[in-house]
């Protein structure tokens, strides 16, 4: 039984801890620890305040004995001229305790003045050392925000945060949404452009829609016609222009120079070889009656 209270009192207090690590803040926990200097010095500056306060007091009593021990010398010196030495004797037994007690008092200033200047001197150094703290508090607070930011951007940046996280299964749940409805949109007009579902705006049935489409079509296929038509109309006439030219030139230069054949009746027939060439040999040897009949 002990040693398993103990194991259990060791994992209570690891969770415990483990708690108290996930909840602390480091730059919340230092500037709590640089209150608790602070606090401290304070008190030990009221320590010096009280200490001052003391050795005042003692120094006051000190000056009213001084006082008492004077007035008792006076008295015994009155005592005796008037013959009273017992009186004389009494005011100087009263000094002689006066005196032991200055001495004591004394003694107890040396001490608190001693005491005041320990405290003096602690309390600078304890200054120096909480300035040094808070100064370097201040460093490793920038330091952890520094670190934090930079965590907390890595994460952003690669999308190991819950935030982030939640951000990105929002984005990709917003495409998938908007891609659904994209291909409801192409659906519906598929399925209204086909007829099988009716446009309640329109006035005519899936007939018209067709019929209007269609001759939206020939408008189309006219107005890009007569585009090319007027595109190619201002250059054909110049190309026939001068290609006219350059093909009437060479026949008209052959038939101008060309001479008439005519047949004579009367003229004796050939014979041999030329004889037996026909008419149509006679044409096609004829190079500028051959050209006319190709062009």
């Amino acid at each position: 039984m002990p040693g398993l209270f103990g194991r259990t009192m060791t994992i209570i207090k690891a969770k415990f801890s483990r708690l108290l690590d996930h909840a602390e803040n480091p730059s919340e926990t230092l500037d709590y620890s640089y209150e608790e200097q602070l606090r401290q010095l304070q008190n030990v500056k009221r320590g010096i305040a009280d200490v001052a306060t003391a050795k005042k007091r003692l120094e006051l009593q000190y000056t009213s004995m001084q006082q008492q021990v004077t007035k008792l010398d006076d008295q015994a010196k009155q005592a005796l001229k008037a013959n009273r030495e017992d009186l004389a004797r009494e005011a100087l037994t009263r000094k002689a305790a006066i005196q032991g007690q200055l001495d004591g008092i004394m003694q107890q200033g040396q001490q608190l003045e001693a005491q005041q200047q320990k405290l003096v001197e602690g309390e600078k150094t304890l200054a120096t050392k909480v300035e040094s703290f808070r100064t370097q508090k201040e460093v490793i607070k920038a330091q952890y925000s520094a670190a934090e930011a930079q965590v907390r951007i890595g994460e952003a940046a690669t999308g190991i945060s819950s935030h982030m996280s939640d951000v990105g299964l929002a984005v990709e749940r917003a495409k998938d949404k908007t891609q659904q409805m994209q291909a409801r949109a192409d659906a519906v007009a598929e399925l209204t452009e086909a007829g099988t579902l009716t446009d309640l705006t329109s006035s005519g049935d899936d007939i018209d829609r067709q019929l209007a489409a269609v001759q939206q079509s020939g408008q189309v296929d006219d107005e890009l016609a007569k585009l090319k038509a007027e595109l190619g109309g201002g250059d054909t006439p110049k190309e026939l222009e001068a290609s006219e030219p350059a093909a009437a030139g060479p026949a008209a230069t052959e038939s101008a120079t060309a001479e008439p054949v005519t047949t004579d009746p009367a003229a004796p027939e050939p014979s041999g070889p030329e004889a037996d060439a026909t008419p149509g040999d006679a044409v096609a040897s004829d190079p500028a009656a051959s050209e006319p009949a190709a062009s």
